[in-house]
């Protein structure tokens, strides 16, 4: 495929609950880079993305701000991210064990410790404060 038409990921979208909870952990565990906080309260959308890499992003989203979004929908979304079903990200480092270390001692709630896994490839897994989960994958 010429280079010219290759497809990349920009951004995804996360839910947050608590904009300042989800800021301590994307910027300050995780070491991202807030690139946009729009909004205020509970209503912010704030992106956020790995240092250095401007053109991949993650968007936290307050839950189901859509007005499409339905009463029934909208519990079924709370439910959900309570859970830790609702949605989740992989990211990867070239240090797993430091980059779990680091993330584990800011307080994040540990899913998983690193371990290798049956598919090939060695990983941990986090909650981030509004539940989603968050893999880090060993590159």
């Amino acid at each position: 495929m010429s280079t010219d038409t290759a497809i990349t990921i920009q951004q995804t979208f996360l839910p947050h609950t608590d904009p300042e909870a989800s800021l301590a952990f994307y910027r300050d565990a995780l070491g991202f880079d807030v690139l946009l906080d729009v909004g205020k309260g509970t209503m912010r959308w704030i992106t956020v993305g790995p240092d250095g890499q401007s053109g991949t992003s993650i968007v936290l989203t307050p839950p189901a701000a859509d007005p499409g979004v339905t009463d029934v929908e909208r519990q079924t979304i709370a439910e959900m991210m309570a859970k830790g079903t609702y949605a989740a990200v992989i990211l990867g480092t070239k240090d797993l064990d430091g980059t779990f270390e680091r993330v584990a001692a800011s307080g994040a709630e540990v899913m998983q410790e690193p371990i290798d896994q049956p598919y090939g490839f060695r990983d941990c897994a986090f909650r981030d404060p509004a539940g989603n989960t968050i893999r880090i994958k060993q590159l």
